[in-house]
C-alpha cells in the first residue's frame, strides 16, 4: 500500500497573527515494505507530518494518497483507511485504559466488529509481535507492568488492528536501555518477518543506522534531503547546519582516518566499522609478520 505527499502545506492558527508554516510543499513517497526513517531537529514538522498520513489532521494544501486514494477527498471512507494505517504517539502507554491487557489490545478489533474468534487470535498474536507472554500478563492491568511493558502493550494494541503501515513516533523515547532495546528490536522484527511498511521518527541516529532503509530529513517545515542512510550519514556537513549529528560509528570512523586508518568514509553502522577494523589490523599484523 504505497503513499505518495504531493505538495502538502500544514499551517497552524491560519488566518491571525500567529499563523506558523509547520509543513512547506513537502513532496515524497513510500513504497510497500519500506522502513522510512524520518529525521530532523526539534520543530522541523516530523510529527505534523505523521499526523498527515493518518488523517489525524488536514492539510492546508496538497495531497496524500494511500493506494492512489486522495485520503482527504469528501468520497473517501477515512475510517476504513486509518484501520490500515497504524499511528503509534510518543508515550502510548498514556493512552492504556481498559482493567486488563487482553482488553486494552482487543478493543481496536472490536470496534472494527470482528468475530470474537478473530479477536482472541490477533490478541494472542500482537502480544507475541511484542514479546509478552499472554499467560504471564493478560489478565493483568497494564498498570501493573513496567514502563517498557505498558508501552509494548499500547504497541501490540495497533498491531492488533493489522494495519498495512505502521507509523512510530520517536518509540523508544524515555525508556531505559533494556527497554529501548526491547522495542527496537520488536520493530526490526515486525519489518523483517512480516514485510510491514513501518515509518519511524526518531532523534537517535544511531536507531536509524540501525533501522531504516531510507531516511527522510526535515527542516524548518520542508525536506532537506532523502536517501539511504549511507548517503545521508556521509553528509555530515548538512546534518550539523540543521542540528543533526551522525551515528557514533561514523563519528569514531572519522577519528580514525584522521589518524591515519585506512577506512572507507562512508561507514556508518558498528558491525561493519568492525568488520573493516578486523580486516585493517589483521593485514598489519601480518604485514608486521612479513
Amino acid at each position: 500500500m504505497p503513499i505518495e505527499v504531493k505538495n502538502l502545506t500544514h499551517c497552524y492558527s491560519e488566518g491571525n497573527a500567529l499563523k506558523t508554516v509547520a509543513l512547506n510543499d513537502v513532496s515524497f513517497t513510500v513504497e510497500d515494505g519500506e522502513f522510512l526513517g524520518i529525521i530532523g531537529h526539534t520543530g522541523s514538522g516530523k510529527s505534523t507530518l505523521v499526523q498527515h498520513l493518518n488523517g489525524l489532521l488536514k492539510p492546508s494544501s496538497g495531497q496524500i494518497l494511500i493506494d492512489g486514494e486522495d485520503l482527504n477527498a469528501e468520497k473517501t471512507d477515512r475510517r476504513a483507511l486509518r484501520q490500515r494505517i497504524g499511528l503509534v504517539f510518543q508515550y502510548p502507554e498514556y493512552q492504556l485504559f481498559e482493567e486488563t491487557v487482553e482488553k486494552d489490545i482487543a478493543f481496536g478489533p472490536k470496534s472494527m466488529k470482528l468475530p470474537e474468534a478473530e479477536i482472541e487470535e490477533r490478541v494472542s498474536w500482537a502480544l507475541e509481535c511484542v514479546h509478552l507472554d499472554r499467560e504471564t500478563v493478560g489478565k493483568k492491568s497494564p498498570f501493573e507492568l513496567s514502563g517498557g511493558q505498558m508501552r509494548r502493550v499500547a504497541i501490540a494494541g495497533v498491531l492488533a488492528m493489522k494495519p498495512s503501515v505502521l507509523i512510530l513516533d520517536e518509540p523508544s523515547a524515555g525508556l531505559d536501555p533494556m527497554g529501548r532495546d526491547a522495542i527496537l528490536t520488536m520493530v526490526e522484527e515486525l519489518h523483517a518477518r512480516d514485510h510491514i511498511t513501518i515509518l519511524m521518527v526518531s532523534h537517535s541516529m544511531d536507531d536509524m543506522a540501525r533501522l531504516a532503509t531510507r531516511l527522510l530529513v526535515m527542516s524548518e517545515g520542508k525536506i532537506a534531503a532523502v536517501g539511504t542512510p549511507r548517503e545521508i550519514f556521509s553528509q555530515p556537513e548538512l546534518l550539523s547546519s540543521i542540528g543533526l549529528d551522525v551515528p557514533e560509528a561514523a563519528r569514531l570512523c572519522a577519528r580514525l582516518r584522521q589518524e591515519g586508518y585506512d577506512l572507507p568514509a562512508d561507514l556508518y553502522r558498528p558491525e561493519e566499522l568492525k568488520e573493516h577494523l578486523l580486516r585493517l589490523f589483521g593485514e598489519r599484523k601480518e604485514g608486521a609478520g612479513c
